[in-house]
């Protein structure tokens, strides 16, 4: 339950099927926070609602049409607006293209009216709201973002000799290869390995080679 205290806040449905529209829109007008309660069945309909009655939260059904442009085009035109976006699949990709969008809020349609309500109180206060699982998705993407990021960044560093030295470690070289290829001496050769391996921060050739083929993709 939601707190009687709670500051009242204006809230847009956006969603193509009426009934669930209308049906939501219903609930939300009999809750003591929710001082009105509207709907769009598309994204030009929900900014020229928003542009002419101002609403504090907007729902956006991830099953309409276009959703993600919409929360993008709400966001972008609306300053001060959150949107919530009620998810279909949960899936970490919607999770991640959301929360890429901007949107405030994630629930998936399945959900109680009552956890519905207290996301969008908390959107109505500002705050940033999910679900357990759905926030360790999103660690979970943000955790694998950030290797991808050091790989890119440790690989950036690396001279072309070194470079060129882990396209031949890609192709199963070893050491003595390396250097009988390039005509250099093997020991120049392990100094080019060991500095990579410390720029890539893995202890193995094996691994660095797996790296460059994941900046590749």
């Amino acid at each position: 339950m939601i707190n009687s205290d709670e500051t009242s806040v204006r809230v847009l449905v956006v969603d193509d099927i009426r009934l669930f529209r209308d049906q939501l829109i219903n609930i939300l007008e009999a809750q003591p926070f929710i001082e009105h309660a509207a709907g769009a069945s598309d994204g030009e309909e929900a900014l020229r609602q928003l542009t002419n009655y101002g609403f504090g939260v907007v729902l956006v059904s991830m099953a309409t049409a276009g959703s993600l442009a919409i929360c993008r085009q709400l966001i972008a035109s609306a300053e001060g607006t959150r949107v919530v976006a009620l998810g279909v699949s949960g899936s970490e990709d919607e999770v991640v293209a959301c929360a890429e969008a901007g949107v405030t809020g994630y629930l998936l349609r399945h959900e109680t009216y009552d956890a519905l309500l207290s996301v969008i109180a908390a959107a109505g206060r500002g705050e940033i709201s999910c679900p357990p699982p759905v926030a360790a998705a999103l660690v979970r993407r943000m955790g694998q973002h950030g290797r991808d990021m050091g790989v890119r960044t440790g690989a950036s560093r690396l001279t072309t000799r070194e470079r060129e030295i882990l396209g031949l470690i890609d192709e199963g070289m070893s050491n003595k290869d390396i250097a009988r290829k390039l005509n250099i001496e093997i020991r120049t050769v392990k100094n080019h390995v060991h500095n990579l391996l410390e720029k890539l921060k893995v202890h193995r050739r094996g691994e660095a080679a797996a790296l460059l083929r994941a900046t590749h993709r």
